[in-house]
């Protein structure tokens, strides 16, 4: 009998194979049932979470991640989308919706940032293009990328801990908020697959993956 539900770990955390011809409700008891009996295997651990074999809404997912943490000690940092069509789509909703925004509450910049060059701005700034290794950007409020994030980035510099920092591609050398500075990236390691926001939460800079819900992240730019 073959199995409908195939866990595997990757770099960047766990993935899951899901049956794509059976019943929901069957699938769930499935996860349930799986994740039970390797319990003591996973142990208690944070990591995030791709979900691979079957289209989803995202009412199905949320139910899913919700059947794995009750069923095990694992804790989802964060759910990776693996189709690259949502995420292009999501990237051009979220450009369109960035440069709505920044044409009223803000600056923007465009061009690529390189090695040794800086830019600072008294507000928000919406960057069209990549920020390059090397490269030093500071602002007031919010700093939007619509690009490759690589090299350092500091948002709300007069103490502003709501200021949040986004890219398209987040693999930056350094990050601050506020008061608050994200671990050091020497090498500018990709954080993750797709649109990504820095923002504060505990007192500690947190990285999310932006998805179908970024436009409530959003609010706050």
């Amino acid at each position: 009998m073959s199995s409908t539900v195939v866990i595997k770990s990757n770099k960047s955390g766990m993935s899951v194979f899901l049956d794509p011809n059976i019943p929901l409700e069957q699938l769930l008891e499935d996860v349930a049932r799986k994740f039970r009996e390797s319990a003591k295997f996973w142990g208690s651990v944070q990591m995030t979470l791709t979900l691979e074999g079957r289209d989803l809404t995202p009412e199905e997912e949320f139910q899913i991640v919700n059947v794995i943490t009750e069923h095990s000690q694992i804790e989802v940092l964060c759910l990776l989308d693996k189709d690259a069509n949502r995420i292009k789509e999501c990237e051009k909703a979220l450009n369109e919706k960035l440069m709505e925004l920044s044409s009223t509450t803000g600056q923007f910049f465009r061009g690529n940032l390189r090695e040794g060059e800086s830019l600072e701005s008294e507000s928000s700034i919406v960057i069209i293009g990549d920020v390059g290794k090397g490269a030093k950007v500071t602002a007031k409020g919010n700093v939007i990328v619509l690009g490759h994030l690589m090299g350092s980035v500091t948002a709300g510099v007069a103490g502003n801990e709501d200021a949040v920092i986004v890219a398209f591609e987040m693999a930056p050398t350094q990050l601050r908020i506020a008061d608050y500075a994200g671990k050091s990236q020497p090498k500018s390691k990709k954080l993750g697959r797709g649109p990504m926001m820095a923002c504060v939460e505990n007192s500690s800079i947190c990285i999310k993956n932006i998805k179908k819900s970024f436009f409530s992240m959003l609010k706050s730019i």
